[in-house]
């Protein structure tokens, strides 16, 4: 399975676009996927100099309603005429911050008749990559809320390999240690990969000290963080797991999971 990252807040290659937002294409025999749409029409600029064609994406997948990882959405359902929208129960739904859409509605999203699923249940996609809806908050110090949001509609991906899981997460307002926890209980297997935003710019020392703990004990092969991290956690986690392969995931960005 390939992960191309399309849109990320870096970027160091010439030609490509960063922004504040998130969109990551997934590529494996039989199916393609968007996870996420960033915060504007610049995915599509992106996936032209990637070589990415949005025409074959057959299923757009929404963390969750926030401005950041939706706004792209309308700009690509121009585009691409037949992909399924998959979103978890909630997600069009008014959040308590920084709509990009007042009314709460995801643009053209509620008028796709026939091509959006919410769901509230684990679904599996194909080749073992499943949608995981339910994330268990074992351990509450690593969230991140606004006000009376509670992120409800958040969702994350699994990637089920013989012997170990990959995760992929967008912003983790649930906490990343959480989902990787939830991810790995479920399956039974250990973790090879974590990847996504980890929604710490803002935390606090105390905070990065319950995640960087619980992410040693979690003992993931590799770590790719980006967008909600912030550079300076980033470095932190960097060097406080010094024994994993962490990277900053930016824009532009190809990452390769192995079964």
């Amino acid at each position: 399975m390939k992960i191309v990252t399309l849109v990320e807040n870096c970027v160091q290659k010439r030609g490509l676009l960063a922004e504040h937002g998130l969109s990551l294409y997934i590529e494996f025999p039989g199916r393609k996927i968007l996870f996420d749409t960033g915060q504007s029409d610049i995915l599509i600029h992106n996936a032209k100099q990637l070589n990415v064609n949005l025409d074959d994406i057959d299923t757009i997948v929404i963390s969750h309603g926030h401005y950041d990882h939706t706004g792209g959405l309308s700009s690509l359902l121009k585009i691409n005429k037949k992909a399924q929208v998959i979103v978890k129960k909630g997600a069009l739904t008014p959040k308590y911050r920084r709509l990009l859409y007042p009314e709460g509605s995801i643009p053209e999203i509620t008028s796709l008749k026939g091509r959006v699923t919410e769901i509230t249940s684990l679904m599996e996609l194909d080749g073992n990559l499943y949608i995981m809806p339910d994330i268990t908050v074992s351990n509450p110090a690593d969230t991140s809320y606004d006000g009376e949001d509670k992120f409800a509609d958040e969702l994350y991906l699994a990637f089920k390999g013989e012997k170990h899981i990959s995760v992929i997460s967008s912003c983790s307002h649930n906490g990343i240690t959480n989902i990787a926890e939830t991810a790995s209980s479920h399956f039974g297997l250990p973790i090879d990969l974590i990847l996504g935003g980890f929604h710490t710019r803002t935390a606090t020392a105390t905070k990065m000290r319950v995640i960087t703990d619980k992410l040693k004990a979690l003992s993931p092969r590799s770590i790719g963080v980006c967008h909600c991290t912030g550079i300076d956690n980033y470095l932190l986690i960097k060097r406080e797991l010094s024994d994993i392969n962490v990277f900053y995931n930016q824009t532009g960005n190809s990452v390769v999971i192995n079964s």
